[in-house]
């Protein structure tokens, strides 16, 4: 399993997450405008994932405003956040505070993310929710970099997944 906590408490996830040199499974989530969307759609793209519990937490509101910021201008990286909010929530969100780089993705209707990267919190207050997971992947999906955040309330280390970005470029 992962090593994942929520504030210093163990937290167990639906399996085991996929890791480095592992090719990404094709996901299908919901975006913004309610139609469907999937990893397939940006191939030949070098993707950062970013599994969130809610972009109703500030700690998540965070590091959609930071990979937002870093990932811009980035020619042919593409940011995408995944979480279990509605879609109208993200929307809501991402159009409030300007974020027009990271393109919001929700499970809420398929599962397929928390169910392929064994991402769901299967324990805690938490849930039912996706564990804070960053994931950098190559152009043909294979995973070149991840980070399980060691606590749920912390932040990803935004600088080691930018490099893993850099090397791709």
């Amino acid at each position: 399993m992962s090593n994942i906590k929520f504030k210093g408490d163990p937290i167990n996830v639906s399996g085991k997450i996929p890791g480095v040199g592992e090719k990404a499974e094709d996901f299908t989530f919901v975006k913004e405008d309610l139609t469907e969307g999937s990893l397939a759609d940006y191939n030949g793209k070098v993707k950062v994932i970013m599994a969130v519990p809610s972009l109703d937490t500030g700690i998540c509101q965070n590091e959609a405003r930071a990979f937002n910021e870093k990932l811009n201008g980035k020619d042919g990286v593409v940011g995408i956040v995944v979480s279990r909010d509605l879609p109208f929530a993200m929307k809501r969100f991402c159009g409030a505070e300007g974020l027009d780089t990271i393109i919001s993705a929700s499970d809420f209707r398929y599962n397929d993310f928390a169910s392929q990267y064994n991402a769901e919190m299967i324990e805690g207050p938490l849930k039912g929710l996706l564990a804070r997971i960053v994931f950098v992947l190559d152009k043909n999906n294979n995973i070149v970099y991840k980070e399980e955040v060691d606590d749920i309330t912390h932040e990803p280390d935004y600088n080691a997944a930018m490099e893993a970005v850099e090397k791709l470029g």
